[in-house]
């Protein structure tokens, strides 16, 4: 995957790119990242309230956690090899408690060591902010 500066930060990856990973892996994702909207940047976004998004861009993600006062974690005890294996975020005043906090930065690198895919909702389709997001990897079986 490229790497890319833009504003002083890393950004990944290209359209061009996603287009590639999804045609490489089309077997092996769920339909819901298949036919979610694709976003590559902070300022895009949902076309309809509760429309699933995709996204591997850092940027994306961080500024949609950002916008939530959301915290990269992770679940103690689940960790392999040195590195966090289930990816959350803490949401102030949604119970995570037992969660750990971690850096963006190994949040991030478990995310594209994993190959995964942010799947998330801006907002509810009744128009609330929505903190809904799950992940997707190629590795993973599905349904």
């Amino acid at each position: 995957m490229a790497e890319k500066q833009r504003g002083g930060t890393t950004t990944h990856p290209t359209p061009e790119e996603d287009r590639r990973f999804l045609e490489e892996h089309a077997d092996q994702l769920s339909p819901a990242t298949k036919h979610a909207r694709w976003v590559h940047a902070p300022d895009e976004g949902e076309e309809h309230p509760g429309q699933t998004l995709a996204t591997r861009s850092h940027d994306v993600i961080q500024h949609w956690a950002q916008q939530r006062n959301a915290t990269p974690a992770t679940v103690p005890g689940t960790e392999r090899g040195g590195r966090p294996s289930v990816m959350r975020f803490d949401f102030p005043g949604h119970g995570g408690k037992d969660l750990q906090h971690i850096s963006w930065e190994d949040w991030f690198r478990t995310f594209d060591e994993r190959q995964l895919v942010f799947l998330f909702q801006q907002h509810m389709r009744d128009g609330r902010e929505s903190n809904f997001f799950m992940m997707d990897s190629p590795s993973r079986e599905h349904d």
